[in-house]
């Protein structure tokens, strides 16, 4: 059942450019489905393993710098007797290295920062975000610093008859989003649902009691780190190929606080939760643009995300979840009351 749900509402949304072929909605849908894919990544670390990552957008920066430039090819002078040159990839290739790349580097911040906890953990991947930042700022030979990468090409795909055609199209553009973000759900879906993703939540839960009963819990933040870093790259690829232009601002610490805003508000430890909450505060500033004045917009975005937490603490999709599970209890009960009173 939960199968078939998840089809019909995958199809409804692919549907979305036939029904609606407004280019501006398809952009913007398409801008909020990207941070849908980093928040998914976040929710992995924060969610299921309980670690606050103030970082992640690192690994978006590092996936989206990584695909351009081997899309694009650079000569970099590493102080060798001649400069490294990369010849230009394409583009799939180019995506799937800025996959690695901040897989990689997922690996290399869970070794280190892993084998601390708490605020330490935090401010490990809050300096490692910034190290990241000030590095793409400041090497202009290889990312040309505040002067950005300009002309990324877009990603495209081959169509039988048509050849290879480059997705540039806004609808284009929100079915490769809406496809990435569908296989990082199910990715993550069936992650948790497997013996590692058990003990990741194990983990969360009771971090003492785990080990107890033989979890490798550094092993398992690890690997949960690679993963969630992966896909954070997958999106800021993604973000670079579609946008096409790209400067270190992409590393700036707006982008993780709106992922984490986005899994706390609908509901971090579920799969659901970041979905809701990317579509509530992804959409929200387009929605009131031009409705209210900007300081206005920045209000309410704020008024709403405290109201959320007063009101459903555990976030939207936890306490919509519990409703509907009590009104299903509460329908069970109705008949045997009815037939007791009868009797």
């Amino acid at each position: 059942m939960r199968g078939l749900s998840f089809l019909i509402i995958v199809v409804a949304l692919a549907l979305l450019p036939v029904l609606c072929p407004d280019p501006y909605l398809l952009s913007v849908v398409a801008a909020a489905g990207i941070m849908i894919i980093a928040a998914i990544s976040l929710n992995l670390l924060l969610g299921f393993t309980g670690q606050l990552s103030l970082g992640h957008a690192a690994f978006f920066g590092i996936g989206a710098y990584t695909s351009a430039l081997l899309s694009l090819g650079f000569d970099v002078d590493l102080g060798f007797s001649s400069p490294l040159v990369v010849e230009p990839k394409p583009v799939w290739v180019a995506f799937i290295g800025g996959i690695v790349m901040a897989s990689l580097f997922g690996w290399l911040l869970g070794k280190v920062a892993f084998r601390v906890r708490g605020a330490y953990f935090v401010i490990v991947t809050i300096s490692f975000a910034q190290v990241m930042r000030m590095v793409a700022l400041n090497w202009v030979d290889l990312t040309e610093g505040p002067m950005a990468l300009v002309s990324i090409p877009p990603l495209n795909l081959w169509v039988p008859g048509e050849g290879v055609v480059r997705l540039v199209s806004k609808a284009s553009t929100y079915w490769l989003v809406l496809a990435a973000g569908v296989l990082a759900y199910v990715i993550v879906a069936n992650l948790v649902r497997s013996r590692i993703g058990r003990a990741a939540i194990a983990l969360r839960e009771n971090e003492v009691l785990a080990k107890s009963i033989g979890i490798p819990v550094t092993r398992c933040l690890i690997v949960f780190s690679v993963l969630s870093a992966g896909i954070a790259g997958a999106a800021g690829g993604l973000y670079a190929h579609t946008v096409r232009i790209i400067d270190p601002d992409v590393f700036l610490f707006i982008y993780t606080i709106t992922m984490v805003i986005m899994v706390i508000a609908g509901g971090k430890g579920t799969l659901a939760g970041p979905v809701v909450g990317g579509l509530i505060f992804g959409l929200l500033p387009e929605v009131l643009r031009g409705v209210v004045a900007p300081e206005v917009q920045w209000i309410i975005y704020g008024a709403l995300m405290i109201l959320i937490l007063l009101f459903m603490p555990k976030g939207i999709v936890p306490a919509f979840g519990g409703l509907l599970k009590r009104r299903k209890i509460s329908v069970r009960r109705r008949p045997s009351a009815t037939q007791g009173a009868s009797s």
